[in-house]
């Protein structure tokens, strides 16, 4: 039985990963001052694990809609390989941000801990 919500996702699947990487490449390549505070000294570190968590998970729900196989590691590496592009970017076209290897490695633990999650309930919610 499929259900309201799986329908908007399958049918707004590919104009939420383009709004999501429209976002996070200003996010990431703009000026974030105004970011709140978490009161840690990694906040960052969090913000970037989140932002490529929530990536992988909004490109896995895309490939979801497609035939493309494998639909989970294909969305992660998509995810890592959008994050090392994203921080060379950073030195190349701008000005007031600086690539730092660390984010790399909070982008990809974040994608990586969705890999594992999806593969590790995709029987549960019947993800192929």
């Amino acid at each position: 039985m499929t259900t309201k919500l799986s329908l908007v996702l399958k049918r707004w699947s590919l104009p939420i990963v383009l709004a999501y990487l429209i976002v996070l490449t200003i996010g990431s390549l703009g000026n974030v001052s105004g970011v709140p505070k978490l009161g840690f000294s990694f906040d960052d570190k969090i913000y970037h694990f989140l932002a490529y968590a929530i990536l992988t998970l909004v490109l896995f729900n895309y490939f979801r809609t497609t035939t493309v196989k494998p639909k989970i590691g294909l969305s992660t590496s998509i995810a890592i390989i959008y994050g090392i592009i994203i921080e060379a970017l950073q030195a190349i076209v701008t000005d007031f941000r600086t690539p730092d290897y660390y984010d790399v490695l909070a982008n990809t633990v974040g994608a990586v801990v969705v890999m594992i999650l999806l593969q590790k309930f995709k029987n549960k919610l019947a993800l192929k």
